[in-house]
């Protein structure tokens, strides 16, 4: 039996990729390790959205090479977005990779892992474009890379929006959803599986439905995921702020399984920002957007993200930008430079901000941010929340660690718990009342208070 090591880059979309890899694999007599010094083959996952992320795909990829040249591997795979983006130079620049699978060729991992096929074949015809069709169903084989109590569910592939900063339409093809029923069966065999947290993922997962005529149906799809039994918390991400509807916030609001946090990233908050994003908007239309979504759904955490450093970006530009962030408080926020990427509408714009203004930009604005977020933590300290227990924490052996619900795992930030009821043994992914003792600010700090 052959062990096939992976090492998964980038998005949760890309991670749900190597799930779906592992599982046919496994399903086809393949031993799947975490360790990839101990792989016959090794398969990397790639991510190719900005340079910091090409940069960590390629040293990834040389490691595998360096295994596979001193006889620890026999074969290696790379996969994923940068083999989109970039497949015919890796073909010239990394002749000892066995073979290069797309987007779209995820089915075609066991004939890529087959030793006896010559998977160069595989890149004649790339089909990671916008003729894409590829889309995982609820019979696809998959091995869950996540912790037990927690999964992705990829609700749509690909987007058509025309951000001007953002490669995915290249890499991921045009938008495309997955049926109703296909992502509610799969839910409920997670469920099934001892799942608790089901988080709803896609390029933009607001227009979930469009592309098959429904109407509202990310709505439609969150209340059928509340009916499930098993299932504690259902987590919609990626939302695109012109999509955010009604009838999206209603069911966010009735569903009691729904949490009520919202992932909507907005980029940018000056009009001229956004109209060289290609996006459109401006401060005040967002304001009011964030007004209603919190009169819609009250106590919901918002959490977005912005660019700093965009082609254009002035000065004024980027106190608006600081303006906002103080007028609406967002719960958690994300803050990146721009990197001009080839390929983009973006890098042939002109008036580039000096990197070194973007990250002093970048700075500025976390600072402001970790302002808010501190008060907003504070000022649950002696409040009682359910919390989703996760077990020890990252940080200390001597604390476990938690979530609210206005925290998603791994990009916001964790209840580390110091105390509980004696005797109390506590399980991963079952919810427990906790009191707020202290605050920082990201984490907060308390005590489970009742079972």
């Amino acid at each position: 039996m052959k062990k096939v090591g992976f090492v998964s880059l980038g998005c949760p979309k890309n991670l749900v990729d190597s799930e779906v890899m592992m599982g046919t694999l496994a399903q086809a007599g393949y031993e799947i390790t975490n360790d990839a010094g101990q792989a016959d083959t090794v398969v990397v996952n790639t991510c190719g959205f900005i340079e910091s992320a090409k940069q960590e795909s390629i040293d990834a990829i040389l490691e595998a090479t360096r295994l596979k040249a001193e006889g620890h591997a026999s074969r290696v795979i790379v996969a994923g977005c940068l083999v989109e983006r970039y497949r015919d130079d890796l073909l010239v620049e990394l002749p000892e990779v066995d073979a290069f699978i797309g987007t779209s060729q995820v089915s075609e991992i066991l004939k890529a892992a087959d030793d006896e096929f010559d998977a160069k074949t595989l890149t004649i015809t790339p089909i990671g474009n916008k003729s894409a069709t590829y889309l995982y169903d609820e019979h696809t084989p998959r091995m869950r890379a996540t912790q037990s109590h927690t999964a992705f569910i990829k609700i749509a592939e690909g987007c058509d929006r025309p951000c001007a900063f953002c490669s995915i339409p290249s890499m991921r093809g045009s938008f495309r959803s997955r049926r109703f029923g296909s992502i509610v069966e799969e839910a409920r065999e997670l469920a099934k599986e001892g799942v608790k947290e089901i988080v709803l993922v896609a390029q933009d997962s607001s227009r979930y439905g469009e592309d098959l005529g429904e109407v509202d149906a990310l709505a439609a799809l969150i209340r059928a995921l509340g009916e499930i039994d098993g299932l504690e918390w259902i987590r919609p991400m990626y939302a695109y702020p012109t999509h955010i509807s009604d009838a999206f916030l209603s069911a966010i609001a009735e569903t009691d399984k729904a949490v009520k946090y919202l992932d909507m990233p907005l980029q940018h908050a000056s009009r001229n920002v956004l109209k060289l994003m290609k996006r459109g908007g401006n401060r005040e239309s967002l304001e009011r957007l964030i007004e209603r979504v919190r009169a819609a759904v009250p106590g919901i955490a918002i959490r977005t993200t912005f660019i700093t450093g965009f082609p254009g970006e002035t000065d004024e530009d980027f106190e608006e930008l600081l303006t906002f962030v103080r007028n609406c408080r967002f719960d958690n926020v994300g803050v990146f430079t721009y990197s001009d990427e080839e390929g983009t509408a973006a890098f042939d714009l002109p008036n580039k901000v000096d990197p070194k203004v973007a990250k002093k930009r970048r700075d500025r604005l976390m600072k402001e941010q970790a302002k808010i977020s501190r008060a907003l933590n504070k000022a649950k300290v002696g409040s009682t929340f359910p919390v989703m227990f996760e077990g020890l924490s990252q940080e200390s052996d001597l604390l476990f660690q938690g979530r609210l619900a206005g925290q998603a795992q791994e990009i916001d930030g964790y209840i580390l718990i110091n105390d509980m009821p004696e005797g109390l043994e506590p399980e991963i992914g079952r919810i427990y009342d906790v009191k707020i003792t202290e605050a920082h600010e990201y984490d907060l700090i308390g005590e489970i208070t009742a079972v």
